[in-house]
């Protein structure tokens, strides 16, 4: 028993490393302030997003603003025209914030949220959202340094 007592703690202290750095997701189950996932039978449109850099460094979203109605559902296919894998997650500025800090300590971290879909370069990926809430959110790339190199953009819900 007392090889137990003084095993366990680390063996815990050694994991919680690992389960922090591991995947994330579940947080967004229920609506967030943004929205919440859409159903495919209720899209109201599609709009393409274009992830790519320049020669200049830059990392870019096109278009740079997206604008939405209080209530619609919309299929955003998000297509990397870049050389490098980027993302794209939705959510309140503050939100992302958090997010890319945490990208910042565990730069390995897998997503499983329905806001948020990373992207190889060549490939496309895409989100069914419904927005609900009026004002201003944003869309980004919390891979660490994409957001610093211009990767993100207000989000406007009508």
């Amino acid at each position: 028993m007392l090889k137990f007592l003084i095993v366990a703690p680390v063996l815990v202290a050694l994991a919680t490393p690992l389960l922090a750095a591991g995947t994330h997701g579940g947080s967004h189950e229920d609506a967030m302030a943004v929205g919440q996932p859409g159903a495919a039978r209720d899209v109201d449109r599609t709009i393409e997003v274009t992830m790519v850099e320049t020669d200049e460094g830059l990392m870019l979203f096109q278009p740079d603003t997206l604008t939405f109605d209080e209530g619609e559902t919309v299929r955003i296919v998000i297509a990397n025209t870049g050389y490098l894998e980027h993302e794209f997650v939705l959510d309140t500025v503050e939100k992302n914030i958090e997010h890319k800090d945490l990208m910042e300590r565990f730069p390995e971290m897998e997503h499983a949220d329905p806001n948020a879909v990373r992207v190889q370069p060549g490939e496309t990926g895409e989100i069914l959202w419904t927005f609900a809430n009026e004002g201003v959110f944003e869309f980004a790339c919390l891979i660490p340094g994409h957001y610093e190199a211009g990767m993100h953009g207000p989000l406007i819900i009508n």
